[in-house]
């Protein structure tokens, strides 16, 4: 889909790094439609309803400048000589294959990309196992969240619908955390592959749905990965995605549990006071059969811990909903200081090639790898 799986998310653009090219992004989200207080707002925030429009106002000004779009078209081989690339060959949805000449192929191919990144894999491009994180999806009401983080203020006409951020660091084991919190938001189903099910967040600009979601995540290191192939990340994905997708009745609906039921170890049978949003329905069950056993220990720890930050964030009746598998990829493509890897003139860039771990941050890892292409040209 036109600007990827980005394109229907939250449209945060909160990040941790700290480059002069953010400015340049936030520039260019503001001139193609994004709202201007994304310029002054410590929380910058499109929603999904104006990224979509953003995303092709900015496919419409590559056009205007002699830019050729391809949709419905999968990259299906890269032409390499002498180490040096050649070319691609791309397939269209009729399974016509053409090859297109070029010396300099950046890739921008998202964490989802897998049959791309294999590959490649298979082409000789170097690559590692990268950790990743993997959870389920927690929904509050947002009246709740309103209540305990604004407290007498919750209904003041001035406050838009509270957030939180959340995260516990046992001395002795793995970190958990809350990520991608959605106001106000919705869960939906981000399934990539048949027979999988994943789930993603995201919120309008407006953030008026009635529940708060965020995925509670926690750290996956390669050690845990089933072997020590560098595409062994995959694999793992795969398997919690294909026992969600059993688990939830093998029709896209995704597998859900009471918190209350998690912490006690037991399956859910029916839904209490919250009302998942996940947009393709949610079948009761126990998530924990689903996740690694040391991901479904930490999240019970990290539940109870997070209760204590945020009294009522372990509410009985909030619902898990599982699996997140895509926070990050589970690979790095590895390049040098000029952005190429072993293979001359191809940059591997963002969240798909292990450099970026959001829009900001990935948008930014495009403008380094523009950057690299005009010097090498010069």
């Amino acid at each position: 889909g036109e600007g990827g799986a980005g394109t229907f998310s939250d449209g945060k653009l909160t990040t941790g790094i700290k480059d002069s090219r953010c400015r340049f992004v936030f520039q260019e989200f503001v001139s193609h439609g994004a709202p201007e207080d994304i310029l002054t707002n410590a929380k910058p925030h499109i929603g999904t309803d104006k990224l979509k429009e953003t995303v092709k106002a900015i496919r419409e000004e590559i056009i205007s400048l002699g830019g050729t779009i391809l949709f419905e078209t999968q990259l299906t081989n890269i032409i390499v000589a002498n180490s040096f690339i050649h070319g691609v060959t791309v397939k269209d949805k009729y399974g016509k294959e053409r090859d297109i000449e070029t010396d300099a192929l950046i890739l921008s191919i998202g964490h989802s990309a897998r049959d791309t990144i294999e590959m490649l894999y298979g082409k000789g491009i170097n690559m590692m196992q990268k950790p990743f994180s993997v959870g389920a999806r927690i929904e509050h009401p947002q009246e709740y969240i309103n209540s305990v983080q604004y407290g007498d203020f919750k209904n003041h006409p001035k406050l838009k619908a509270a957030d939180y951020k959340l995260a516990c660091h046992p001395p002795h084991g793995r970190g958990a955390y809350t990520f991608c919190m959605c106001p106000g938001g919705t869960v939906v189903c981000a399934s990539s592959q048949k027979g999988g099910v994943v789930t993603n967040g995201m919120s309008e600009y407006a953030r008026d749905k009635e529940n708060a979601n965020s995925a509670i995540l926690v750290g996956v290191e390669p050690a845990d990965f089933p072997t020590e192939h560098p595409l062994s990340g995959f694999q793992l994905q795969r398997e919690i995605e294909e026992k969600a997708f059993r688990l939830g009745g093998s029709d896209y609906s995704a597998p859900a549990t009471l918190v209350g039921d998690f912490l006690k170890g037991q399956k859910s049978t029916k839904l209490g006071s919250v009302k998942p949003s996940f947009t393709t329905g949610v079948t009761m069950g126990d998530i924990s059969e689903v996740l690694p056993q040391k991901v479904v220990n930490t999240m019970r720890d990290a539940l109870v811990q997070m209760d204590k930050k945020l009294k009522g964030f372990a509410m009985d009746e909030a619902v898990l909903t599982a699996p997140e598998t895509r926070s990050s990829s589970p690979v790095r493509i590895l390049r040098d200081e000029f952005y190429q890897t072993n293979i001359r003139g191809l940059y591997p860039c963002g969240e798909g090639a292990g450099y970026a771990g959001g829009i900001v941050s990935a948008a930014v890892d495009g403008v380094k790898c523009a950057e690299a292409v005009l010097s090498d040209e010069t």
